[in-house]
């Protein structure tokens, strides 16, 4: 593994990127980009946000917020993801989600060398559980993570009795021996509507790395989410203190109207969220985001303002 220097990122404004590139994979050359800004005084509290499927880190805005209050921020495009997708690669590929422990832990290296010594891990859907599961299985206690903020954890499928029962076994029997087979997925673009500025939305954002339409995934992505979200049914017994959050509703993205999307999640089941994100540990604190949407953090300007200030005087409580 090795790092390259830190580049100006895109989003401007003291935001810059480092690429970090690892041993060859499956399907070759791996690489994954830590992005940045630092806090303008001087405080060792840094946020590692973990971004979902689907998706990079574009929300310079939730960035700004932690600056502003005092936490040098951090995200990470993880391998085959936004700005670490590299030309040739299948977007999102993984066979296993801990092939992206070794992302994170590259980025907290590069945390601590940049003289931080309490770290707050953050992960939004996917990230939510990969954040999640890498807690789980991993003696996480040599680094000073002291807490994770979870955004619409992605805790289970969300899918129908009949396709979750008898289809995906089927499927994860055949990712052990063709992990490549592609399975399409359902769906139109309604989430997509509820975020772009060309649409109904107010956010702007690559749409090469965070596609408007769903992608089809293998059969392999499957049974990697699978397995992590089986481990973590069991119960984890993460021993910091998490806070769990989710909309207070959701719905069905095809059958939704536009404006009912933009005020609920359209992606998960947040009653799944609760049941099963209560099962991480000991020390949770659910927070239910009345009309937030999946990414809570991209609902309205009222709900996202309310929900910052509900994270900050918890993680005061928390003394962190």
């Amino acid at each position: 593994m090795y790092a390259q220097s830190w580049e100006q990122d895109d989003l401007g404004d003291n935001y810059f990127n480092k690429e970090i590139w690892f041993p060859d994979d499956y399907s070759g050359k791996v690489k994954a980009t830590v992005v940045k800004q630092t806090c303008n005084f001087q405080t060792r509290k840094a946020v590692l946000y973990v971004h979902g499927y689907n998706d990079y880190f574009f929300q310079k805005d939730l960035g700004d917020k932690f600056v502003n209050n005092g936490y040098n921020f951090y995200a990470i495009d993880l391998r085959k993801y936004g700005r670490s997708l590299m030309s040739g690669q299948t977007p999102f590929e993984v066979r296993d989600l801990k092939e992206y422990f070794a992302d994170i832990n590259a980025a907290i290296d590069i945390i601590l060398e940049d003289g931080n010594s309490t770290i707050v891990l953050m992960g939004h859907s996917t990230g939510g559980l990969i954040t999640s599961y890498y807690l789980a299985e991993t003696n996480y206690k040599r680094f000073p993570i002291r807490a994770l903020i979870l955004n619409s954890p992605f805790m289970d499928m969300n899918l129908d009795c009949v396709t979750e029962d008898y289809l995906l076994p089927f499927i994860k029997v055949c990712a052990r021996v063709i992990p490549d087979i592609s399975i399409k997925q359902g769906g139109g673009n309604m989430y997509a509507r509820t975020l772009l500025d060309c649409y109904e939305g107010e956010w702007n954002y690559n749409l090469q790395w965070k596609f408007e339409w769903p992608q089809a995934v293998s059969a392999g992505w499957l049974n990697a989410i699978s397995q992590a979200q089986d481990r973590l049914h069991r119960g984890a017994d993460i021993d910091i203190p998490i806070l769990l959050m989710h909309s207070d509703r959701s719905f069905n993205e095809q059958v939704v109207t536009i404006s009912d999307a933009m005020c609920s999640d359209i992606v998960l089941d947040v009653k799944e969220i609760s049941i099963y994100g209560k099962r991480l540990g000991s020390d949770i604190t659910e927070f239910i985001v009345k009309n937030g949407m999946h990414d809570l953090f991209l609902s309205s300007i009222p709900v996202r303002y309310s929900l910052y200030s509900h994270v900050f005087e918890w993680l005061r409580a928390k003394d962190l």
